[in-house]
């Protein structure tokens, strides 16, 4: 490995924005495959390059497609998922599972709101939950397959 490429690389491989989800096996799969493409046996900067370009693009499509997203594949479309953060991501999960195992709109508002629905003179739950919802596009018939 070329100094310069050596430098680039440990640059990335220890910078915020690589995030490593497999660890040494994501690690040990890019030094692979970069000692696989040199040519004449010698890791040169273009294959750095190369390489940290294929793990950012590797690393994207985990957090699109992976655990972050859950549920919400279902009923949100990819570039409107990719729009909203994963807080928002983890919340709105939790609020379609709730939405999925009730019986009614009003049901889930009440086990979703059960706290703070005691701070209200007029709790309405499902009106509260529509509006969350409607935030995202989404309303109950879209969640319950309708």
């Amino acid at each position: 490995m070329s100094r310069e490429a050596r430098a680039r690389f440990l640059a990335f491989a220890s910078s915020a924005g690589a995030s490593w989800p497999g660890n040494f096996r994501d690690f040990n799969g890019a030094i692979l495959r970069m000692a696989t493409l040199a040519p004449g046996g010698r890791i040169t900067t273009e294959i750095v390059d190369d390489e940290i370009a294929r793990l950012r693009d590797a690393w994207r499509d985990a957090d699109i497609a992976g655990v972050d997203r859950g549920p919400l594949e279902d009923v949100l479309p990819p570039e409107r998922l990719a729009e909203i953060d994963a807080f928002d991501r983890a919340q709105l999960a939790e609020v379609l599972r709730v939405c999925r195992t009730s019986p009614s709109l009003s049901e889930a508002g009440r086990r979703l709101f059960a706290v703070s629905r005691a701070r209200k003179a007029a709790p309405n739950d499902a009106d509260r939950l529509r509006k969350y919802l409607a935030r995202f596009g989404l309303d109950r018939a879209i969640l319950r397959g309708r």
